[in-house]
């Protein structure tokens, strides 16, 4: 086994058995030699080696399951208020002014 797993381990949390997992599908130890070290059942081994495969599965998909997709909420916007460009008293200076250069 890896020098960095103790013998004897009390607790397995996720960081040892994602260590011991990794060993095994590196070829590191097998099922039945981790089983005998450290007195578990191989289906229990077993299972948590199916449920970091399942794990890495789902996390290389496009659209992992049990992932929501990104949802985008539109903030509404209030409609513009009318603004009249030019104000109606130079309109007409305007357009004479406008007819004037024209000729």
């Amino acid at each position: 086994m890896s020098k960095t797993m103790e013998d004897s381990i009390k607790r397995w949390t996720v960081k040892r058995k994602t260590a011991l997992v990794i060993e095994i599908i590196q070829g590191k130890t097998t099922v039945s030699e981790a089983s005998r070290s450290y007195d578990l059942t191989p289906s229990e081994i077993e299972g948590w080696v199916d449920d970091a495969t399942r794990g890495m599965e789902n996390s290389l998909r496009a659209n992992p399951l049990g992932i929501p997709r990104r949802t985008v909420y539109y903030k509404p916007v209030k409609a513009a208020p009318k603004v009249d460009l030019i104000a109606p008293c130079f309109v007409g200076a305007f357009f004479a002014n406008f007819e004037a250069r024209r000729r």
